[in-house]
């Protein structure tokens, strides 16, 4: 059989993206997936998402962590498949659609997708690090440099160990630039790496940062590997509504493998 697909990428954060619309994809087979995903034995990837119809909105996204197993929200994923859409004109400019974390809205213009995350309220707040769930559970950690980290190692360590253990969490790791701009650094779960940008995980900084009064705005900006993100929200007490995650979401290529 073969597979038609197309790849994206939004700030280094890369994607499979396949029009799953008439249900052919075998999305029980977490080998296939994992293939996929490989860098060397399949085409290469953070993940592989499908786009498939809703019975209420303008379409569903499913979406499998690079080890073939159904995943959380992923934000850039979300991004890049509103990029998706806009290409397979099922929408224009404006859509919402339906992800495993519930309902979200979107907008495009010129590549740069701004994506409406979940509100949060439940921010857990250690002396050592904050934890809350943007979609997917996310500790951040807030350190003086994190150049001087070694992603990988250190983010197993913590993604794998209490109190997470072997559902596990993200680990953002966290550099004040200025008042309102920080550079990120991240461990996803799934693809058990660190990845160019993580969505949900510099939403998950940005109130994080907030709510530990790292900063008082409201607009953030963040620099990942990959390149700049921007995360908005507003403030209520305990509760973070209206977040939207912005960036660029573009189209690398598409092609047809055997599977």
């Amino acid at each position: 059989m073969k597979l038609h697909f197309y790849k994206y990428q939004g700030t280094g954060n890369d994607f499979i993206m396949i029009d799953n619309r008439s249900l052919f994809f075998p999305k029980s087979n977490v080998g296939l997936i994992e293939k996929l995903c490989n860098r060397r034995f399949g085409i290469g990837a953070d993940g592989l998402i499908l786009l498939e119809n809703s019975e209420k909105q303008d379409f569903k996204m499913m979406y499998y962590n690079a080890d073939g197993n159904e995943g959380s929200m992923c934000g850039n994923g979300g991004r890049c498949i509103v990029a998706f859409a806009k290409q397979l004109g099922i929408i224009k400019n404006e859509t919402s659609f339906d992800a495993i974390d519930g309902l979200h809205f979107a907008s495009v213009k010129n590549e740069i997708v701004s994506l409406k995350m979940i509100d949060v309220s439940n921010i857990v707040e250690e002396s050592t690090h904050s934890f809350l769930n943007t979609g997917s559970p996310h500790h951040v950690t807030f350190c003086n440099s994190v150049s001087a980290i070694n992603v990988k190692e250190e983010g197993a360590k913590i993604r794998y160990g209490a109190p997470y253990f072997k559902t596990g969490a993200n680990v953002n790791f966290v550099e004040k630039t200025s008042n309102n701009t920080f550079k990120v650094r991240t461990y996803e779960r799934g693809v058990e790496d660190e990845t160019l940008a993580c969505g949900t995980g510099v939403t998950a900084v940005a109130i994080a940062a907030h709510k530990t009064q790292k900063t008082t705005k409201n607009t953030i900006e963040i620099e990942v590997l990959g390149g700049n993100l921007e995360v908005s929200f507003k403030n209520e007490g305990k509760n973070y509504t209206n977040v939207f995650l912005k960036g660029p979401a573009k189209f690398v290529f598409e092609g047809t493998i055997e599977i």
